[in-house]
């Protein structure tokens, strides 16, 4: 069963034991080095593992521990500079998905190496999970999974474009390349776009606004949001969602899925199939390589 997002509220009571909170929040930090101590202190001490980046632009991440743990957590961000109504998006794992805490300076929390794009700015307009299925099903738009190729590889929305890139980085190159083919002559389709939290839809619909493209849209909450929400007898999603921790994947209501991590290549191999991303066969599934 989903857990219902409170972005505002107490974390919800949760059963198995261990809550995982995915969150980001594009803010203005003038000084990350003094955020990143007292913020790593708090997780120790709550016992919450996971990650956090922070960056001028802002905080994001995925943190997982006790329900009261995270909920202490998630006060403190929220008392950072412009951070009051941060995102977040609850799940819940049968074990602790993480080995250990870490909070970590980056240029970017979600790195594009686009410095002149801010979401703050402009953004395309967002979607509600129970409004996404019809946009995307209208044939004047064009539906773009804006993730690696290695987490479209176990699931995505059906009639999707893959771009087909191993890194957020590749985005902008990709789409300037293929804007012509894409886009078309004439009146432009609209455009939908969608990822895992919604953070990289923020800046791909940004970077989208800032080439001139003007009918732009993304998901709210990202893929999970839509997994939560949306019944899976009315989904248009096809396969599982991977997700950056020891749960590898997660499917409808948001629970854990079938999937394990290929030594190989670190990509995802649901159930019995080969790895879909190096074709490596069952028997060597187990821990990526690192």
């Amino acid at each position: 069963m989903g857990v219902t997002s409170d972005q505002q509220g107490d974390v919800p009571e949760l059963a198995p034991p261990v809550c995982v909170a995915a969150l980001y929040k594009f803010a203005s930090f003038a000084d990350c080095h003094a955020l990143r101590g007292p913020l790593l202190d708090l997780c120790e001490a709550e016992g919450v593992r996971g990650t956090l980046l922070l960056a001028p632009e802002g905080i994001n991440g995925t943190i997982a521990g006790p329900a009261d743990g995270i909920a202490r957590v998630l006060d403190h961000i929220r008392t950072l500079p412009d951070c009051a109504d941060l995102d977040v998006k609850f799940s819940t794992a049968q074990a602790m998905p993480f080995g250990r805490m870490k909070v970590r300076i980056k240029r970017e929390i979600v790195t594009m190496g686009q410095p002149d794009i801010d979401p703050r700015a402009s953004v395309g307009t967002y979607v509600a999970p129970h409004d996404w299925n019809a946009l995307i099903a209208d044939p004047a738009t064009i539906v773009i999974d804006t993730r690696n190729s290695y987490e479209v590889a176990i699931g995505t929305f059906s009639g999707a474009i893959d771009p087909k890139t191993s890194s957020f980085r590749e985005f902008p190159d990709w789409f300037r390349r293929e804007r012509s083919r894409l886009l078309g002559e004439g009146t432009p389709p609209k455009v939908a776009m969608f990822c895992t939290g919604g953070i990289r839809c923020e800046k791909s619909t940004a970077f989208l606004k800032a080439e001139g493209v003007d009918e732009v849209y993304h998901l709210k909450g990202g893929i999970l949001a839509y997994l939560e929400h949306v019944p899976p007898e009315q989904s248009l999603w096809q396969g599982e969602c991977f997700v950056f921790d020891e749960r590898v994947a997660i499917g409808h209501g948001l629970v854990e899925g079938e999937s394990t991590l290929c030594r190989d290549c670190g990509g995802a191999i649901v159930a019995d199939q080969e790895c879909a991303v190096c074709q490596a066969e069952v028997s060597d599934i187990g821990a990526p390589r690192t």
